[in-house]
């Protein structure tokens, strides 16, 4: 079953769970938060971020996606936010481990690579970088709002390759390491929020294909565009765990 959406006054006057998400693109945050819902099997409806809706604005809080709303509690849209809200309303199945080193491992891992300066926010300014110089990437003037809002600086753009670089290679490392000890995930030998974040991740290197993610074929464009030294670094092992976790553990074809 898809992804059901409504109006921001349905939403509003929804009891239970309420997300914004970015509609169109196969956003990782989205995306993972979405997964993580789909996992524990939360109910939940969608409202499709719209900037110019002061309604939703005013709801949210702010012009971003995912936002997660419950009830009349506060709006959540930080990654950890939204991940312990989903730990909270259903235990079962954790994706947090348990043992305190491996819980604060998994916390480390996702924030390298959902958190800032982490894989998909210095991806994203790649990707800002190669519009603005005509290397291929988003339109220009997309480019130049994401590019303001996220903190793009020309002077730093040859930062941006080594950070994607070596986080690639951290966690590709990471994966096969799992895999000579008999694991295909991240942690240990079962599911957690990293796996799941890990997948969602790959859509801006290697987006699903069209008939499972469609989306515009400039975002697409957009989205694979790799320098070389990028693709190089995009390890075989991290699409080969993609490709298990929507096999096994997420929803297709992506609702967005």
């Amino acid at each position: 079953m898809g992804v059901q959406y409504v109006s921001v006054e349905t939403a509003r006057a929804h009891d239970g769970l309420r997300m914004v998400v970015v509609g169109g693109v196969p956003s990782p945050w989205g995306e993972a938060a979405k997964g993580l819902l789909h996992i524990k099997a939360i109910d939940w409806v969608a409202v499709r971020l719209d900037h110019q809706d002061p309604a939703l604005v005013e709801w949210a809080g702010q012009r971003s996606g995912p936002v997660a709303i419950l009830g009349d509690e506060r709006p959540r849209s930080g990654w950890a936010e939204i991940l312990l809200l989903a730990e909270r309303l259903a235990p079962t199945p954790p994706l947090l481990p348990a043992d305190p080193a491996q819980r604060a491992l998994a916390f480390g891992l996702a924030h390298e690579l959902f958190g800032e300066q982490g894989l998909c926010w210095t991806r994203r300014l790649q990707m800002v970088h190669s519009s603005l110089s005509d290397q291929g990437g988003f339109a220009k003037p997309v480019a130049g709002y994401l590019g303001k809002k996220y903190g793009y600086r020309a002077e730093a753009s040859d930062s941006y390759e080594g950070r994607v670089v070596e986080l690639l290679g951290m966690l590709a490392a990471r994966l096969s390491a799992q895999r000579d000890a008999g694991s295909r995930y991240y942690l240990g030998g079962s599911l957690t929020a990293v796996d799941v974040y890990s997948a969602a991740a790959m859509a801006l290197f290697k987006p699903l294909p069209p008939e499972q993610c469609a989306m515009r074929d400039s975002t697409r464009v957009a989205m694979e565009t790799l320098n070389e030294a990028t693709a190089a670094a995009l390890d075989p092992i991290l699409i080969a765990h993609r490709d298990m976790m929507y096999a096994e553990h997420l929803a297709l074809p992506l609702s967005l």
